[in-house]
């Protein structure tokens, strides 16, 4: 990696250079969310996924998903389909944060809506063409609606950084991501490689200390940290960094890319 003294890219490659010589490899994974159409911005996302050889998962929106977002991804392996809730509808009142799998409607109308969008990715994919992770929209989900998703076929729940973490459920493996890409609360633009790698290195220092003192080896080199994006919201800046970010973490010997499926195997 390069880059000068004060350049954040030089941190992260000092910290992966700690995992290597501690004898750990840092996992990490990509997810993308609200994917419905085949755009110029999915296929933007796509050609990058393809020249920088590293799995992805697509957050698909049933309710709004297209066949041409089906044929636009394909069958390859490189791909994991996940359901992103139903609609992405707010149902909550004005002034509260933003949830489609929030506590404000009748558990039984979720259920329903979680089902059919289950049967809309099966139209679209096929029964074997995605897997059963939930990505809930805004990344909120009640713990109510949380227990009630492996009744439904889910095994795996997927939210941001350390949101549901304390809540997971019987038969239901959670990941989340880490690293979201986008300032949604100002700019709306890039959030800042110096912020996003700040947080990334210090997340990877932890679970190397951790694996160190002999109380998380296990957790260091199984709990990935997650690339979040958001292909229809993103800048050049978002691109060039997704670019660099994935290329030269790969390019390490102490990292590497994990696609979902392998994070959230089916149930045995």
């Amino acid at each position: 990696m390069t880059g000068g003294a004060t350049d954040p890219w030089r941190a992260l490659a000092a910290e992966l250079d700690a995992w290597e010589a501690a004898g750990l490899r840092a996992d990490f994974w990509w997810r993308d969310d609200d994917a419905v159409d085949a755009t110029p911005a999915l296929d933007r996302l796509l050609g990058l996924r393809a020249r920088l050889g590293a799995p992805l998962a697509l957050a698909v929106i049933p309710a709004g998903a297209r066949p041409e977002l089906a044929a636009a991804v394909g069958k390859t392996d490189a791909i994991d389909i996940l359901q992103h809730g139903y609609a992405h509808a707010n149902h909550r009142p004005a002034g509260a944060k933003k949830a489609e799998l929030g506590a404000d409607r009748a558990l039984w109308d979720i259920a329903r809506e979680i089902a059919d969008g289950r049967g809309r990715l099966c139209e679209l994919f096929g029964d074997d063409g995605w897997i059963d992770v939930m990505v809930p929209p805004w990344n909120r989900i009640d713990a109510t609606v949380a227990a009630i998703l492996p009744g439904l076929g889910f095994h795996g729940l997927t939210s941001y950084r350390d949101r549901n973490l304390g809540d997971a459920r019987p038969g239901l493996r959670i990941v989340n991501t880490h690293i979201d890409i986008v300032d949604w609360k100002d700019t709306r633009g890039f959030a800042g490689a110096a912020p996003l790698i700040a947080d990334t290195v210090a997340r990877l220092a932890a679970q190397r200390r951790r694996a160190a003192d002999g109380t998380g080896r296990k957790a260091a080199t199984g709990n990935a940290t997650g690339l979040l994006t958001h292909h229809l919201a993103h800048d050049d800046a978002c691109w060039t960094f997704i670019d660099r970010f994935v290329a030269e973490t790969a390019a390490h010997p102490a990292a590497r890319w994990r696609a979902a499926r392998d994070l959230f195997p089916p149930p045995d």
